[in-house]
């Protein structure tokens, strides 16, 4: 039966189904376009009879397997009719339905199935979505930044240490390149600012030797021992 095909309108809700659908490989797209481009020279008339041979060098699929489970899963998909033969005098029948919604219904006079096919992708726009698989976020490094001599100096006063600490600290890794043991890159420099007041405050000046021993300065040395 022939029918009324708008070409380009029709190859352009092709166009829009692949997007929606990631079941569709590049085999079932290069198997429907050599489909197609039979369909057109016979003026869009169904069903057409196709030819596995000619089938497979036109759209590069070298495997006869590949090749018939291309054809069974566009049929499933409501992409084709396929109606296979297995008479090997007599090809098999292929069903191409009409996708171009922007036509009048009158205009299209293919099979019952080939219409309601014809608005299937629209309907089933949102399950094909469900099919797909969700893209993988990569996550985006945060990139270190040195400190301002000012941060750090304002960082070691909230942390009640002293501007001299900040600024041993800020003048150690900015004369290494902010290496962490010398090797490592510093991702967190607040976090290598705690332990570097930790480690100060364990060698603190004012404990001296004097105050460890507990020598009293008030010591009358006149006092008989």
């Amino acid at each position: 039966m022939k029918q009324s095909v708008n070409y380009i309108k029709h190859l352009e809700a092709w166009s829009d189904m692949i997007c929606c659908d990631n079941r569709l490989t590049p085999h079932h797209i290069s198997l429907y376009y050599a489909m197609f481009h039979q369909w057109n020279l016979a003026k869009f008339q169904n069903p057409i009879s196709i030819c596995r041979s000619e089938l497979m060098l036109a759209c590069k699929i070298g495997s006869a397997n590949t090749y018939t489970k291309c054809l069974k899963q566009l049929d499933h998909w409501g992409y084709i009719e396929y109606k296979p033969s297995y008479n090997p005098m007599r090809g098999s029948l292929v069903n191409l339905y009409n996708f171009d919604n922007s036509t009048d219904k009158g205009s299209d006079k293919g099979t019952v199935k080939g219409a309601v096919i014809a608005v299937r992708p629209s309907l089933n726009s949102i399950n094909y979505k469900k099919h797909s698989k969700p893209i993988k976020q990569e996550r985006v490094k945060s990139k270190f930044s040195p400190p301002s001599i000012d941060q750090v100096k304002e960082f070691f006063l909230e942390m009640k240490s002293t501007v001299v600490e900040a600024e041993k600290f800020h003048n150690h890794f900015e004369s290494n390149g902010w290496l962490v043991g010398g090797k490592a890159k510093m991702k967190n420099w607040q976090a290598a600012a705690r332990n570097w007041i930790k480690r100060s405050e364990s060698f603190n000046p004012s404990s001296t030797t004097k105050d460890r021993l507990h020598i009293n300065d008030d010591k009358d040395y006149a006092t008989p021992l």
